[in-house]
């Protein structure tokens, strides 16, 4: 990983983070994010018991870990809820070479609740501080997150003394999507819950959830209780916002977001890096229902999204993505 075993990764406002992405968090988007500034990226949540069982799929959420030697800090995020299987996902990740963890407590998800793994977790303190407590034993203090939502309900866990058990684990950061598991993504998400767990715990603090622009990360920011930031849905519309972010944070040029050469710009890094880390079938159609979303509002965007979701190689993809460049021959003068 490139990194000392005994330095855990940065949270500042200076240093965004990349969230933990179903289904996108793979080694090129996480290059890409990287290369607009994201300080640390976390993998797809993986499941401890499929990481334990060998499951196909689940492996290959990890697979090549530690990766690109520019893949760093990398955090493996990890659900489950039994200690044992938590415990040996961990020690065979070591094994393979990944350094940080991070455990989710905060996916609202029902078949993953239903297991007691993710938000599940916060109906049972003990056994949540008893499975964090396991995986700090093994991968060493700092190098062990969490990643929360405020209670089961409401703010019970971070008004309550599950912070105060959390703080003398040894925990490296702990990750605060300040919405109840009950929520989901509906309603807003209350930032004062961030000061909740800020007044109950001395750990590093990550702010997540409706930090769709830097404009919306550094307000959150501005509210003081949050020492870090982590963008995921933003991120997945607009990878560049880590860049906005650091500029914004540095004293640079105002909050405008990416405009449309900036997100086209990105789609084409993202097509480079997927034929560089992973050229292979599955991940061209992937990319076929995720280029889409840098494309909304573009002129012709809407006949190319058609033939992008049809595109049988890189070759294509990357020539339709040429057609919407503003000096492309024939390029449509009025919006999709």
């Amino acid at each position: 990983m490139g990194i000392p075993s005994h330095t855990a990764p940065p949270v500042a406002p200076d240093k965004p983070w990349l969230a933990p992405l179903a289904g996108f968090s793979d080694l090129p988007f996480r290059m890409l994010c990287r290369s607009y500034g994201a300080a640390v990226a976390c993998t797809e949540m993986v499941s401890a018991k499929g990481l334990v069982y060998g499951g196909q799929g689940t492996w290959d959420l990890v697979r090549g870990i530690p990766g690109a030697p520019e893949d760093s800090p990398l955090v493996v995020q990890i659900f489950g809820a039994e200690v044992s299987f938590v415990r040996e996902a961990v020690r065979r990740l070591l094994d393979l070479g990944a350094v940080f963890f991070d455990l989710n407590a905060g996916c609202p998800v029902k078949k993953v609740v239903k297991t007691g793994a993710g938000a599940g977790l916060l109906r049972d303190v003990g056994l949540l501080a008893e499975i964090l407590e396991a995986m700090v034993d093994h991968a060493g203090e700092g190098r062990v997150g969490v990643k929360l939502r405020s209670g089961w309900s409401g703010t019970e866990f971070v008004s309550g003394p599950g912070p105060a058990r959390l703080d003398r684990i040894g925990l490296g950061w702990i990750t605060l999507h300040p919405r109840s598991a009950s929520q989901g993504l509906s309603g807003k998400a209350d930032w004062s819950r961030l000061r909740m767990l800020r007044e109950r715990t001395g750990v590093p603090l990550l702010a997540s959830g409706d930090m769709y622009t830097a404009a919306e990360g550094l307000a959150c920011l501005d509210q003081g209780s949050a020492d870090g930031i982590m963008y995921a849905r933003g991120a997945l519309s607009d990878p560049a916002v880590f860049r906005t972010h650091l500029r914004a944070w540095q004293g640079g040029p105002g909050m405008n977001e990416a405009d449309q050469p900036e997100r086209l710009e990105a789609a084409r890094r993202h097509v480079a890096l997927c034929r560089c880390y992973a050229d292979n079938r599955k991940n061209l159609l992937k990319m076929r229902t995720i280029l889409p979303k840098y494309l909304k509002g573009f002129p012709g965007a809407s006949a190319v999204r058609g033939r992008l979701v049809r595109a049988c190689s890189w070759d294509e993809v990357e020539a339709l993505l040429g057609e919407l460049a503003p000096d492309a021959p024939g390029h449509p003068a009025d919006g999709a």
